[in-house]
């Protein structure tokens, strides 16, 4: 027996070097050439340049293979859980590198169309009016392998999806190992429902463009100075037809001359009455009073219908003042009717120059009849976007994409459809301003400056939501403090002010779950209302917020019996239009977000 021991350790000893530790070493000095090779890849991807991108991906797909081939030699081990989760990461990987693939294939004829340079391209060279054009006739033909893309894409999730971060220790070292899993798992999570949610809305694309038959699509500017419930004050509209990708643009004027178009308005609904100032009657350029986009898209057509200069829209595009911003920072400084504008700040405002200059141009009382005043926002956005189509797309093309999803997802962009199939896809990737179904805890705070100049440019705002349990109650307390730490401006129109900075005049709406019972709502200046609306519960008040002041609003509720604790969620949503709001969020007294509401922010803890 003392013989048969020491036999059977050296056999143990050579199986574990032979299949298992050398095994080891070939995978580790494999990876780290797949490493390597995939910074290349990346940085190939930067360069814009799809023949490097497809040389770099070519590498990468053999050295990947090579890499599969070798992990597979430990695979026999997968009764092992940690064995178990390398080889579900491995072969989700694959499915990635099968989507990333069928991505370039689609892409590859048509580089010079999205940005990428392939040698010498034609398509540069095209007039302005013929380059959308070229990109929607091809782009069916792009988005053909959508389907298959989509497949490896939710096949890669599903092995994702079977590795357990709770397997691992929270640190190795000096190495951040379960929080970094868990992270990588989420951002896939997110991308791949992403994805799978675009892609009825991708696929409708080329329709949207016109394709088939030309579409109309009203454009709205939400002056998000004036906050309104939807983005901003209605200031000025355009109408734009599509048709193959060709775009025409019939119309662009203030939205003062649309409300001039209907000559009997309705008498104003009860919360104008009630808030605005001096207002009787019900005019488009109010008609955004609903924070839910489609409902105020209602009120919108419902005045619309009357007027003469009513045109059939196939959707509407609603865009803040975030949007010129950004795109004069990506283009530079660009001149319209002999002005220039500039997205640099200037000390007049503490603001960009074009937002000044456009208000200056607008709003300053002057001894003449202004025609048209604000149709100078059409004519920029058209300049803007004639300039994004008359440069190299492999210069600006790929940042403009960049801004127009981060602008869609903060809601400085709102997106309108009359076809229910693309609404509905529009509004599943949370780009049309709805007000959510949610079956957890929900907040959504509206605020609507009736009346208050353009103060809003000046007063910030921060939003602390706290949830405590109480007597077997979940109790909530969400405190709204406004600050403005500017002087008022000359609003004296006899001598020409520019009324900017003076006292915001602000109706508030708490949006909670329906069913919540208010306890207290300190800080409103008018008789706190409750009631329900869109499937929430909403407590309403009204506050004033000085120059070189500051008010607060709390509100303290309970929630509904069939919110638990012990599984607590709570989402929070974005108002359209609202930049750098601070909030706060502390559940059971700790803190789980101290940040800037840029989007939309859900967190599930236990209380």
């Amino acid at each position: 027996m003392k013989k048969i021991i020491p036999i059977i350790l050296i056999v143990l000893i050579a199986f574990g070097i032979f299949f298992v530790y050398l095994p080891y070493t070939r995978i580790k000095a494999k990876g780290m050439v797949l490493v390597a090779s995939a910074k290349e890849l990346k940085a190939a991807l930067k360069e814009n340049n799809i023949d490097l991108l497809n040389g770099k991906l070519n590498t990468f797909k053999l050295q990947y293979a090579d890499f599969r081939k070798e992990s597979a030699k430990v695979y026999w081990l997968s009764f092992i859980p940690y064995v178990a989760d390398f080889k579900n990461g491995v072969e989700g990987g694959s499915y990635l590198l099968m989507a990333g693939q069928d991505a370039i294939d689609a892409i590859t004829p048509y580089a010079d169309l999205i940005g990428f340079k392939k040698g010498t391209t034609s398509f540069a060279e095209k007039p302005v009016e013929d380059r959308l054009q070229t990109a929607v006739l091809t782009l069916d033909k792009v988005l053909g392998k959508l389907d298959s893309i989509s497949a490896n894409i939710k096949n890669a999730e599903d092995k994702f999806n079977q590795i357990n971060p709770d397997r691992y220790p929270e640190k190795i070292g000096s190495l951040i190992v379960k929080n970094n899993i868990v992270n990588a798992k989420e951002q896939f999570g997110g991308l791949s429902s992403l994805f799978v949610d675009a892609k009825p809305l991708l696929k409708n694309l080329p329709t949207i463009l016109g394709k088939d038959e030309e579409k109309t699509y009203l454009i709205l500017f939400q002056n998000d100075k004036e906050l309104r419930a939807t983005g901003g004050f209605l200031t000025a509209y355009a109408v734009f037809k599509i048709n193959s990708g060709k775009i025409t643009i019939v119309k662009s004027e203030d939205i003062y001359s649309l409300d001039n178009s209907i000559s009997g308005h309705p008498a104003a609904p009860p919360e104008i009455l009630t808030y605005h100032k001096n207002v009787s009657q019900f005019y488009i350029r109010d008609s955004n009073l609903s924070p839910d986009f489609p409902s105020s898209v209602k009120l919108f057509n419902s005045l619309y219908d009357k007027s003469n200069e009513k045109v059939n829209y196939d959707g509407i595009v609603a865009l803040d003042s975030k949007i010129l911003v950004t795109m004069l920072d990506i283009f530079g400084d660009k001149e319209v009717d002999g002005v220039v504008f500039s997205a640099k700040n200037i000390p007049e405002c503490d603001c960009p120059q074009v937002i000044y200059k456009l208000f200056d141009m607008v709003d300053r009382p002057v001894n003449y009849v202004k025609e048209n005043r604000k149709g100078i926002l059409g004519d920029l956005m058209y300049t803007l976007f004639r300039f994004a189509l008359g440069t190299s797309p492999s210069k600006y093309w790929g940042t403009l994409a960049e801004m127009m999803f981060k602008n869609l997802n903060e809601k400085h962009i709102l997106l309108y459809f009359t076809d229910p199939t693309v609404q509905a896809a529009v509004a599943k990737l949370n780009y049309a301003g709805t007000i959510k179904e949610y079956d957890g805890d929900y907040l959504h705070v509206s605020n609507v400056n009736f009346a208050g100049a353009k103060s809003n440019l000046f007063v910030n705002q921060t939003v602390s939501s706290k949830t405590t349990v109480a007597s077997g109650k979940i109790e909530r307390e969400v405190t709204v403090e406004f600050r403005n730490p500017y002087p008022a401006s000359d609003c004296n129109l006899e001598r020409g002010g520019l009324c900017l900075n003076a006292t915001l005049r602000n109706w508030i709406r708490f949006y909670v779950p329906l069913g919540a019972q208010l306890k207290d709502f300190q800080g409103s200046q008018k008789k706190v209302n409750t009631y329900n609306e869109l499937g929430k519960t909403v407590f309403e008040g009204f506050l004033t917020v000085d120059p070189l002041g500051k008010a607060t609003v709390i509100v303290t509720y309970t929630l509904p019996a069939d919110i638990k604790a012990g599984d607590y969620s709570l989402l929070v949503q974005k108002q359209p239009g609202t930049d750098d709001q601070k909030l706060k969020i502390v559940t059971g007294g700790r803190t789980v977000y101290d940040g800037i509401l840029s989007k939309d922010v859900e967190i599930k803890e236990k209380l």
